[in-house]
């Protein structure tokens, strides 16, 4: 994928619910799904938007797919919602995989109903799971939050400000 490079629009910033986002031109949409060959779940792209370059993931959310703009980058490109802004966008094949913590994995080997749980999740809250216990510091906060993470798979609990709720039993 080395010749992966940096495809061009310009977009008016739009925004659904509290999330700024633009619409991507059908031709480069179809052109970042046949580099990532897909046409579901996530993409990640590296974006400039004004020139300022940051990694950022495509998702498809009620049937369209949108690439949504977090402040900072809107910032850093002087742009709001209602404005046109020049962008340029390429896939990323970088992984965004995050390690496992070694304590959660430990947990998760101690407690075969928590582990068998854990895999049956979303790769994407798996993922989030994986990067908020491996991007804590403190021990303590570490320890703290894989027990955490263990009762919310049993039920037991909420993480992340979520609870449980599906019917795991087999």
């Amino acid at each position: 994928m080395s010749d992966l490079h940096f495809l061009p629009f310009t977009a008016k910033i739009e925004i659904i619910g509290i999330n700024p986002f633009v619409f991507l031109p059908k031709s480069i949409l179809l052109t970042l799904m046949e580099q990532a060959q897909t046409d579901r779940g996530k993409i990640r792209v590296i974006l400039k938007i004004e020139g300022f370059e940051f990694t950022q993931t495509l998702v498809k959310y009620q049937g369209e797919w949108r690439l949504y703009l977090n402040t900072p980058m809107r910032k850093a490109a002087k742009k709001e919602v209602g404005d046109k802004a020049r962008f340029e966008i390429k896939f990323n094949p970088e992984s965004a995989e995050h390690p496992v913590a070694p304590e959660l994995q430990e947990a998760l080997s101690k407690n075969k109903e928590a582990k068998k749980i854990f895999q049956s999740l979303s790769p994407s809250l798996q993922h989030e799971i994986m990067r908020y216990i491996f991007k804590v510091k403190s021990e303590k906060s570490k320890k703290d939050n894989v027990e955490r993470v263990i009762l919310y798979l049993l039920g037991k609990g909420k993480f992340l400000g979520r609870e449980m709720t599906k019917n795991f039993e087999s």
